[in-house]
């Protein structure tokens, strides 16, 4: 048997096994409990987040067979003569089904002229005919056929509940996900189901124990330890421009993707100040973070304290702290909250650099330097 990607495995099959879009799920359901199904659908969302699932559920549901259902990838079929194709097709009668079902991916490729097109068959299809259009850019469908549709928009979930999607697909497949390492793949999937599928096989395809750990998933990933974002993170709120610099050549040396050490400490940063400046939402950064990365970032954000370093495997001193005043010390230093909006904003100028970077490691070193430059 051919083996199958753990996404399609664990595809749903029925609006019940669909991860967090009840939203989506709830409204369809009543409409086929009633027996008044839509004749036109448009799914928006970003990307693996089940919009292809859940129409092929729905199609199932009004009774189409494979026979009757038509997956239509409008990226390569998006010409006017592909929908004037489709648009004689759907006037035949089904095969062996109630319905013919047309699901259109990526629907927002389609031309101007296959719009237009399509726009006098979509507003009065015949009885036996759904569509199904998904599209990832719903400001490029146009609005004269949005009004043609039910929209339901399919939402990212928070990390915690990709963390527990991971671990709970790890367990039937016979490994233990320590809760660090479910956060990190959580992170990595950036808010997609399928992407964090396709992480976990990644980590079980090189894994040699059945507890899996977060060391597994960085060795698998690429991704950088978190230690040296912490690290980083410490120097940053202790005014220690040659420890962040430091922290950042371990990080280059060491082989971490650079591009996603700065997403991480991105991430990081963004986190110490929702934290200090919106305690309102601590609740969902501590269900996003996990309990381990909330905790130590919490450390950060309260309102002009500095003191207190990475743990102890981040390589930094827990005891060292700033100074008090604005000036620097004789090793460099920042005002005394350390963290603030002009250091978050400092690295993502860095991001924009990196794609520029003969060196991945130059732009953050640079904004490390700018961050110091008035501190001589």
């Amino acid at each position: 048997m051919a083996h199958q990607s753990l996404y399609r495995v664990y595809r749903p099959k029925k609006f019940s096994e669909v991860e967090g879009q009840p939203q989506v799920t709830k409204p369809l359901s009543m409409q086929l409990q009633e027996k008044k199904v839509g004749h036109a659908y448009l799914f928006s969302g970003s990307r693996g987040l089940g919009k292809t699932s859940v129409a092929r559920i729905l199609a199932r549901e009004v009774g189409c067979t494979e026979k009757d259902l038509y997956e239509i990838d409008a990226a390569s079929n998006n010409s006017v003569d592909d929908i004037r194709a489709l648009a004689e097709n759907v006037y035949t009668l089904p095969f062996e089904s109630p319905y013919k079902v047309y699901i259109l991916d990526e629907v927002h490729m389609l031309s101007k002229a296959a719009w237009n097109a399509f726009l006098k068959t979509l507003e009065e299809p015949p009885p036996h005919a759904i569509f199904i259009l998904a599209t990832t850019e719903i400001q490029k469908v146009p609005e004269t056929v949005q009004s043609r549709c039910q929209v339901f928009e399919f939402k990212k979930p928070p990390r915690a509940a990709l963390a527990a999607l991971v671990a709970s697909v790890a367990k039937k497949e016979g490994y233990t996900l320590d809760s660090s390492a479910a956060e990190l793949v959580a992170m990595l999937a950036d808010g997609s189901y399928r992407d964090a599928l396709s992480v976990l096989q990644r980590v079980l395809a090189s894994a040699t124990d059945k507890t899996l750990s977060l060391e597994t998933v960085e060795g698998a990933t690429g991704a950088p330890k978190r230690a040296l974002v912490y690290a980083l993170v410490a120097a940053l709120a202790k005014g220690k421009r040659g420890e962040a610099l430091a922290a950042i050549e371990r990080a280059s040396t060491g082989g971490a993707d650079m591009q996603l050490f700065l997403t991480l400490l991105t991430e990081a940063l963004r986190s110490v100040l929702l934290l200090r400046y919106a305690p309102e939402l601590r609740q969902t950064l501590a269900e996003e973070l996990g309990k381990d990365e909330y905790e130590i970032l919490s450390r950060y954000a309260e309102e002009g304290a500095v003191s207190g370093g990475a743990p102890a495997s981040a390589g930094a001193p827990a005891s060292a702290g700033a100074p008090a005043s604005g000036r620097a010390n004789t090793s460099g230093g920042t005002p005394a909250r350390g963290i603030t909006h002009k250091t978050l904003l400092a690295f993502l100028n860095a991001s924009e650099r990196m794609r520029f970077s003969p060196l991945p490691s130059v732009p953050l070193e640079l904004a490390v330097l700018e961050l110091f430059e008035d501190f001589k």
